[in-house]
């Protein structure tokens, strides 16, 4: 059978999405690009803001204009955070399975019956609190980066997150699957290991022991997202004693207003992460990578509480940080705030540190001039450095998957070129 998968969303549900194509392709179904040479149409669901839902509606709608007959299955988040607009959603625009995020490893079989007897699936489960390991991994992606989640669900309940319904309660992958997987991406000729997870310091068996076991079956390791509240001292010294371990942290951030974060329900002042991009720097080096998400506009969010967000960001001076303006997310404590900020100061405060965060950027790329960094070439003459620098090798024909010892000589435009 010829199957289209798409996943909107994370790292995670990329995982996952990645892990399912695994599990299809050894069950002898065929990959396509097209909806119209499909028989098979899986849409991996994000819920995170509204506007991820809209395109769930717009991708279900545009699946079953395209190809009538098609076989559609809607996964994810979406219909795990609001199970009765999922089946609603199912029923008028034609979707034959759905299944949210729990119990996800039986979609094959549930394929395969609703193919033979034809009569609609339901399958939204309840999310247990045991680390569902549906791995599945998928090696060939083409990417010169193998994922690993080890982690799942948050029980942090900030106030504008839909998360801890999507995902459930924290659980965490036991180390000897960490292992396996990881040995596998080794025997697939993979460098870099990605670990991921909802909450990667959530993770029960000690986040260093995860990374160091993993350190030996890579060229490098990298995290993904973490919480600044749960990375302690202890754990970050750990870490740093773990040489091959990318100095690059995506440190979540959102406000560097105290009193943001407060309504937020994040559980730091802006000092105490200030002193924690102090920490990773003291031991992984000022070059180290630091990025962060960023958000505008949450609800009673003051022109004075933006200024010390904007005045934050540029006293850290983030490699990267990815902005966004507060979207009002149903079923989050956020969306019953009073005095919600109209959507065109949102958009108005996004640009402002948009700006902020492209000068902190270019600042970044320009420091690195004179320096000596590690490529992992992703593509032809282009990779990302240890600290996740986009470099450009100028003067040879570098092979995917090679890592590289690159001499920075300038930048262009959102990149170093080196040779």
């Amino acid at each position: 059978m010829h199957f289209l998968l798409t996943t909107l969303g994370c790292k995670v549900n990329q995982y996952e999405g990645s892990g399912l194509t695994a599990e299809l392709l050894k069950l002898g179904f065929t990959p396509v690009s097209d909806i119209e040479s499909a028989a098979l149409f899986i849409l991996n669901s994000c819920t995170v803001t509204e506007n991820s839902d809209r395109k769930t509606r717009q991708l279900l709608n545009s699946a079953k204009k395209k190809n009538p007959q098609v076989i559609t299955v809607l996964t994810g988040c979406f219909p795990q955070a609001f199970p009765e607009q999922a089946r609603s959603l199912a029923s008028t625009l034609g979707a034959d399975i759905i299944c949210g995020t729990a119990e996800r490893a039986k979609l094959p079989s549930l394929i395969t019956q609703f193919a033979k007897k034809r009569t609609a699936i339901d399958k939204i489960a309840p999310l247990s609190d045991v680390y569902e390991d549906f791995s599945g991994f998928n090696l060939n992606t083409g990417r010169t980066r193998a994922f690993i989640k080890i982690q799942d669900g948050c029980d942090c309940h900030c106030a504008y997150c839909i998360v801890p319904r999507a995902r459930g309660n924290p659980r965490s992958r036991p180390l000897d699957g960490v292992r396996a997987e990881a040995q596998a991406a080794k025997n697939a000729g993979f460098k870099e290991i990605v670990l991921t997870g909802v909450n990667l310091t959530k993770y029960e068996f000690g986040l260093y022991e995860a990374v160091s076991l993993v350190a030996q079956y890579a060229e490098r390791v990298r995290l993904s997202s973490v919480e600044p509240d749960l990375l302690t001292d202890e754990t970050l010294e750990k870490l740093a004693s773990i040489k091959n371990l990318c100095p690059h942290f995506h440190l979540s951030l959102q406000s560097g207003s105290d009193g943001v974060l407060k309504r937020m329900e994040r559980r730091y002042t802006a000092r105490e992460y200030y002193e924690k991009t102090q920490k990773i720097r003291s031991l992984f080096s000022e070059n180290c990578g630091l990025t962060t998400d960023m958000m505008t506009g949450f609800p009673g969010e003051t022109e004075e509480e933006f200024q010390e967000s904007l005045d934050f960001a540029r006293k850290v001076n983030f490699a990267k940080i990815h902005v966004f303006p507060f979207s009002v997310r149903a079923g989050t404590k956020a969306a019953e705030m009073e005095n919600q900020v109209p959507e065109s100061v949102k958009r108005e405060r996004r640009d402002r540190l948009l700006q902020t965060a492209e000068e902190m950027r270019q600042e970044f790329l320009t420091a690195q001039i004179g320096k000596t960094l590690s490529v992992l070439v992703e593509k032809e003459n282009f990779g990302h450095a240890e600290n996740y620098v986009p470099v450009k090798v100028s003067n040879i024909t570098a092979q995917k998957n090679e890592i590289l010892r690159v001499e920075i000589i300038k930048t262009g435009d959102g990149f170093c070129v080196g040779k």
